[in-house]
């Protein structure tokens, strides 16, 4: 198995187990008819401090956790295929620093469900094209910016029953990602784009040679 099949398993099995997780997590409220509400996380009380750890995994109905499915598997594959090296480390954070930074300073309310990473990986994804300024990024930003451009509005005050603050804080989570893993996994140019750039090269070449004007 090449390598870039081997990242695209890894990516898919990874992503796909998360996913797998939060469904099993659901069918058990329903199945046993309960509630595992109490286990999200709940500001600055003691108790909700396990919230930092098992919040990102609870939903409140199966809505809210399709809603946060579909691009956690899209984010997911597409930052640990393109992204090996920080992408686990960038999983790790944007599910765990927002919680911290909730717990600190959220509503008095509790406070659950995966869609702070989402956020997070949204922001990690925008901004890594933005900082890394390479093919690979800035096509993924532009990727991520027309299919999620409009949830940049999910990190202001709108709707009681909605976790802003996860949204904030995995977004800035996913920023400061950006940030501290721009040198990691650099891209690596494929055969056919270094031809192109020898050949663009060349030509201009051959136009100063001819005493063109250059643009």
């Amino acid at each position: 198995m090449n390598n870039d099949k081997q990242k695209i398993v890894s990516s898919l099995i990874i992503t796909f187990s998360f996913i797998a997780l939060l469904w099993l997590i659901q069918i058990s409220q329903v199945i046993f008819d309960t509630s595992f509400v109490r286990f999200g996380l709940y500001p600055r009380k003691l108790t909700g401090l396990i919230g930092i750890i098992t919040a990102p995994l609870i939903h409140a109905g199966f809505g809210h956790l399709f809603s946060n499915t579909l691009p956690l598997i899209f984010l997911g594959v597409g930052i640990l295929y393109f992204y090996p090296k920080s992408g686990i480390k960038v999983f790790i954070l944007v599910y765990f620093v927002p919680g911290i930074f909730v717990w600190l300073v959220a509503r008095p309310a509790y406070h659950i469900g995966a869609s702070g990473m989402v956020y997070g990986l949204v922001s990690f994804l925008f901004f890594s094209g933005i900082i890394r300024r390479d093919t690979r990024s800035i096509a993924l930003a532009l990727i991520v910016t027309f299919l999620y451009g409009g949830i940049i509005w999910g990190v202001v005050p709108q709707n009681d029953g909605i976790s802003w603050e996860y949204h904030l804080f995995g977004s800035l989570t996913g920023i400061f990602c950006a940030f501290i893993y721009r040198k990691f996994d650099p891209y690596k140019k494929y055969d056919w784009e270094d031809e192109n750039d020898e050949e663009n090269n060349g030509k201009l070449e051959i136009s100063h040679d001819k005493g063109y004007p250059f643009d």
